[in-house]
């Protein structure tokens, strides 16, 4: 797995990148309009063994801000084409990019916050030792409708018996799902509420 899934990554994300072009810059046009010119949404994420790379999405929700100059709730700041493009994970496509650079894979532990750098116990910590992923064996199992400590459990798992024909259980499950729009919020929140350890 160590030289076939990096090469597999590579090759299926350049094809999946050209195929989705068409796709990739409508959204940008749409974004572009709801967003006042605002289009992506890049944030410092932890990748393999730590090291710090900017993730790649779309940008779903706008900036508007109250009196006090504080960005208002996630739920009064998703547009209606955000919210288009998260419910079909049209967002995701730009981390193609981040496959192709070699930051990501397209099956692993999704890359979480900085902030949730300190707070992770010595087993919690493991979902590291591989890159991240797009999707992954928690997503396929919940995504944000599931807890964090079922979170980090599957990923661990996946970490431990990651192989080829998981992988691609794991992208049968994950396009079977996009179709279905399934588990995209946890309860009412619109993201995946803060991971306090």
């Amino acid at each position: 797995m160590d030289l076939i899934k990096p090469c597999a990554d590579f090759l299926l994300s350049l094809c999946g990148f050209i195929l989705l072009l068409p796709v990739f810059f409508l959204a940008m046009v749409f974004l572009f309009f709801a967003n006042r010119g605002k289009v992506f949404f890049l944030q410092a994420r932890p990748g393999k063994r730590e090291r710090i790379f900017y993730v790649i999405k779309f940008k779903t929700m706008n900036d508007n801000r109250d009196a006090k100059g504080n960005l208002l709730p996630d739920n009064k700041r998703l547009t209606a084409v955000g919210k288009f493009i998260r419910k079909t994970s049209i967002d995701e496509i730009p981390q193609l990019l981040n496959v192709i650079k070699g930051e990501m894979s397209l099956i692993g532990p999704r890359p979480l916050l900085i902030e949730y750098l300190p707070l992770y116990n010595d087993v919690q910590r493991r979902r590291h030792i591989i890159k991240p992923g797009i999707t992954g064996w928690a997503q396929v199992n919940g995504r944000n409708a599931i807890s964090w400590q079922q979170k980090f459990e599957y990923d661990v798992w996946y970490v431990d018996h990651v192989n080829f024909l998981l992988d691609l259980k794991i992208l049968l499950m994950t396009i079977s799902k996009v179709f279905k729009s399934a588990d995209i919020n946890q309860g009412e929140h619109i993201t995946m509420e803060k991971f306090t350890g």
